[in-house]
């Protein structure tokens, strides 16, 4: 075995990029951008979007965690993560496949910000049409 066996695997949502280093027989830590996620993500509801791969398939405290993200806003960042994981665990173990495309987690969103179109002031709203 490789002194250091580690799963990488990159997540993507909205314009956050997430580059997800998964290191088997951890402690559970998780590391975003070189700081501890509580510090990170203060909110408790994105960390628990973070850990809900580790819940679907059982794992919690399994894998240490080290995170790259960047682009986008905290809850993009967040779901960049979660999809990053997801695919560094099967990536890790091919049976954790269904539990976590039964639960959603290794479907990429593909929803994205509509551009702003000229002539109009937003992307999808008009000036006031005017007749004469």
């Amino acid at each position: 075995m490789a002194a250091l066996a580690q799963y990488n695997a990159v997540g993507r949502r909205k314009t956050s990029v997430a580059r997800v280093y998964l290191r088997p027989n951890g402690s559970g830590k998780i590391i975003v951008n070189k700081r501890d996620i509580e510090t990170y993500f203060p909110l408790k509801w994105r960390r628990n979007v973070i850990q809900a791969p580790f819940e679907a398939t059982g794992t919690q405290g399994q894998f240490d965690v080290v995170v790259n993200v960047k682009g986008g806003g905290l809850t993009g960042q967040a779901e960049a993560i979660r999809l990053g994981i997801a695919r560094g665990l099967v990536a890790f173990n091919e049976e954790l496949r269904k539990p976590l495309r039964d639960a959603g987690y290794l479907t990429r969103d593909p929803r994205m910000v509509e551009r702003k179109k000229y002539g109009q002031p937003k992307a999808r709203k008009h000036f006031q049409f005017s007749k004469r």
